[in-house]
């Protein structure tokens, strides 16, 4: 299935590139990387120089990179997404697209 903007908040977020747009601690809005691995409520990001930033969901607005292959577009996309939609535990949050689609 196609990764889209409406539905993002809904897969995987595990490999996707990420950025922090804004959050309650300044000092995390200069984190970006890589998704690495997702809890219920933090993100852990590995940046450029091979450290893991653990991020809280919980006021933290994240932009996260679609790339081209998994958007089913040409081109990658940008989605900035609220990280309160973001808090529960992954492999719940991923189920509820079946059920979305299934009405």
């Amino acid at each position: 299935m196609e990764i889209t903007p409406s539905n993002l908040v809904f897969h995987e977020l595990i490999g996707l590139q990420v950025e922090i747009a804004e959050s309650v601690n300044p000092a995390l809005k200069a984190i970006s990387g890589k998704v690495v691995d997702e809890t219920r409520n933090m993100l852990i990001i590995q940046t450029k120089e091979r450290t893991e930033k653990m991020v809280q969901k919980n006021g933290t607005t994240f932009v996260f990179q679609i790339p081209a292959h998994l958007s089913g577009k040409h081109a990658e996309r940008y989605v900035k997404v609220n990280g309160n939609l973001l808090l529960s535990q992954p492999e719940n949050r991923t189920k509820n697209i079946r059920k979305i689609h299934m009405r």
